[in-house]
């Protein structure tokens, strides 16, 4: 890489690591940097998921006051996750690359769509809040049962696969089914978001190609940006934000299905 398309690389990785701290989608930010400076699209993603790891440690530590109380939850929730996220991650080295590049299109479109969603999402955690707080305090004691757990692994096995919006999944998921404020589900989202890469990090180390240059940049951007979110991302307003991720996330779209 020259040094501009390292500079745009560790960007991106700021960009992400602020990005997925705040609510998630940062892959569609470096993924498609990392297709543009020419990492074919499994390399990008392996790399990708490998460098993003830091920054969803830092996001996570920067959520420490919301998690106080939660290990329960992190258990349960983690196990599921940490499992889904290995199944993803295996599914991406034993398929075809021909098949990641297949499907890489239809997973980007539904990220965005589910992006553009995303404040009809809150509306409806909102409303959901408001009414188990007018149905009494039994009603908020719940973990989501089974049906929550098993959409967590689930949404851990996308994630080891691809991984864009994959905590706009989560935090849509636990704000339907759970009572807790929106900073609390952030909280945990951002450990659940740590696993799943984390655990497709050590599976890719083992099992595939990694650009350790990109790797690296995506790295320390994403920490940097991880560390910083809450205070960088709240400056820019939602729309513009849902804005960004959309238009690069056509970028992407674009260049996969026609250059």
């Amino acid at each position: 890489m020259t040094v501009w398309e390292m500079t745009a690389v560790l960007l991106a990785g700021v960009a992400a690591g602020g990005i997925n701290t705040i609510v998630g989608s940062g892959t569609l930010i470096t993924f498609p940097v990392l297709l543009a400076v020419g990492l074919p699209p499994v390399t990008a993603n392996v790399s990708n998921a490998l460098g993003l790891v830091p920054g969803s440690l830092a996001g996570a530590i920067g959520y420490r006051a919301e998690l106080a109380g939660q290990r329960h939850r992190l258990v349960r929730y983690g196990t599921a996750s940490l499992l889904g996220g290995l199944t993803g991650a295996a599914l991406l080295i034993t398929l075809p690359g021909s098949a990641f590049e297949a499907v890489v299109p239809v997973l980007i479109l539904t990220a965005l769509v589910l992006v553009v969603l995303q404040p009809r999402v809150a509306r409806a955690m909102a409303a959901r809040r408001a009414a188990a707080t007018a149905a009494g305090t039994a009603a908020l004691a719940t973990d989501g049962g089974w049906l929550l757990l098993a959409c967590i692994g689930l949404t851990g096995v996308y994630g080891g696969y691809f991984g864009a919006a994959q905590g706009v999944l989560l935090i849509a998921l636990m704000g339907m089914l759970l009572p807790d404020d929106l900073q609390t589900i952030n909280g945990i989202k951002n450990v659940l978001a740590m696993i799943v890469n984390g655990v497709a990090a050590v599976f890719f180390l083992f099992a595939s190609t990694i650009d350790w240059t990109a790797a690296l940049l995506v790295a320390v951007g994403a920490t940097l940006g991880g560390a910083l979110g809450a205070r960088l991302g709240r400056r820019l307003p939602p729309v513009a934000l849902r804005a960004l991720i959309v238009a690069v996330g056509l970028v992407a779209v674009t260049k996969l299905l026609f250059l």
